[in-house]
């Protein structure tokens, strides 16, 4: 066990799952619908489920290019603590996982189950053709969001949809930030992404764009929901933390990455949820 949550970096779901809390209760909040534990449960385990496929097909993808960066060679599957096949495996049984559980969610979610799956499996493929692979990525953890809201309602509108876009710009930009430790590997072996495409500084330049987008995504609810001061501290902060990582890393000074990538948006994203269900709670019970 210890060995398949290092295969999927467990610790990642940090990034996604805060936010499909707020998708779930958004829907609770702002809906007719009752809450119902039954419900919680399958959304955590469709999260799990297609997070561990997604992250255990792209270390099976990608097993040969790991094996050649100094960086990702120590990995599982290149250092041999998991075999390639084991991890094929493990990502076909979380496949046919996550879609039992959607199953007994609702259709719309049962229907929508395998394109969702191509999503997050998709991304894996992408850098081998486009530099745009970070925005996949930002669209595989942008499904959280939308898809806990459909667990609770079965149906799309339109606030779920502003934290997916937040989401997305967020991801995308953090992701184009740890790329920048894979620029030079990245050209001599012929793969796509914005810093072997733009460049360290353009590289940057991109990540803050995206990173005002995702900042602008989750002051939008506001004009749409009512929303009161724990609302506003988790918006401080989620932002500042995109702009505290902007501090962090600079062109010619990448020795502070990983802290920008993991720590600063690990705080984001989690202070950010707690701070919208205690908004919720608030307006509700005090």
């Amino acid at each position: 066990m210890k060995k398949y949550l290092s295969l999927v970096t467990f610790s990642h779901t940090i990034f996604a799952m805060p936010f499909a809390f707020i998708g779930f209760f958004l829907a609770i909040n702002t809906t007719n619908e009752p809450f119902l534990w039954y419900k919680l449960l399958f959304m955590v385990l469709c999260m799990v489920f297609a997070r561990n496929s997604a992250m255990a097909f792209n270390r099976y993808l990608d097993r040969d290019i790991d094996a050649k960066n100094p960086r990702t060679k120590v990995r599982d599957i290149p250092a041999g603590r998991i075999t390639a096949k084991n991890a094929l495996v493990f990502t076909i049984i979380n496949c046919l996982l996550f879609i039992v559980t959607t199953y007994f969610i609702n259709s719309l979610c049962f229907m929508l189950s395998p394109i969702a799956l191509l999503v997050v499996l998709g991304y894996s493929v992408t850098k081998r053709f486009t530099a745009l692979c970070h925005l996949v990525l930002g669209l595989g953890l942008s499904l959280a969001p939308i898809g806990a809201y459909l667990v609770v309602t079965g149906e799309f509108a339109l606030l779920p949809v502003l934290f997916s876009l937040a989401v997305l710009c967020w991801v995308s930009g953090f992701d184009i930030i740890y790329a920048l430790q894979d620029e030079d590997f990245d050209r001599e072996e012929n793969l796509h992404s914005i810093p072997s495409y733009l460049g360290k500084k353009n590289a940057l330049l991109a990540s803050n764009i995206l990173h005002v987008f995702a900042a602008l995504f989750v002051i939008a609810p506001l004009f749409f929901t009512p929303l009161s001061w724990p609302y506003y501290i988790g918006l401080l902060i989620f932002i500042g933390m995109l702009i505290y990582q902007h501090q962090l890393v600079k062109p010619n000074d990448l020795s502070r990455v990983n802290f920008a990538f993991m720590t600063t948006n690990g705080i984001a994203s989690v202070a950010f949820a707690v701070s919208f269900l205690f908004d919720i709670y608030y307006r509700t019970h005090l």
